[in-house]
């Protein structure tokens, strides 16, 4: 695992994922909302933002949370191992109040962003495997058929997958 990519609905756990792949391979992280908004949540045009995706996965170790269908094959594409957190909707709404209560709504030391909930945003959670997760799925098979994907449908999946990661070799 060298160059990863991280996908899943707002709340799974993208960033946590991350940030534990990162320190474990001792990859750069790449969180995709912090690239894509400023603290005052202006975006960037898209082709700056595909453009700066494709410096981050040009290099040989990366790790890339976030979604951004739009973008996806650029970072699948380049993927060795794709991380698509398939969880449940009503634990990924728990995911973001508990984000809420630890930042108070704040911005996010690890991210450069801050913490927005809209009911658009909602309702994207609640709709993301039905709307989000097919679309997810066949970007994956047409972008990264030679990565390996690991699909987790549950936080305790998650973790017993973090725990289970072979140790790198110095």
């Amino acid at each position: 695992m060298d160059r990863i990519a991280i996908l899943g609905c707002g709340g799974s756990g993208k960033t946590t994922v991350g940030r534990t792949l990162a320190a474990h391979l001792g990859a750069p992280l790449t969180h995709l909302d912090g690239l894509y908004y400023d603290g005052d949540w202006n975006t960037l045009p898209p082709a700056e933002f595909a453009a700066r995706q494709e410096e981050i996965v040009a290099g040989p170790r990366w790790v890339v949370d976030g979604n951004y269908a739009a973008s996806m094959p650029i970072r699948l594409a380049r993927a060795d191992t794709v991380v698509f957190l398939d969880i449940p909707p009503p634990v990924c709404l728990w995911g973001i109040l508990r984000r809420r209560y630890a930042y108070r709504g704040g911005q996010h030391p690890d991210q450069g962003v801050y913490d927005r909930i809209t009911w658009n945003f909602v309702r994207y959670v609640l709709g993301f495997r039905r709307s989000m997760r097919p679309r997810v799925r066949v970007m994956i098979s047409e972008h990264a058929a030679h990565a390996d994907v690991v699909v987790l449908t549950s936080r305790r999946a998650v973790r017993r997958w973090l725990l289970d990661l072979p140790k790198e070799s110095s």
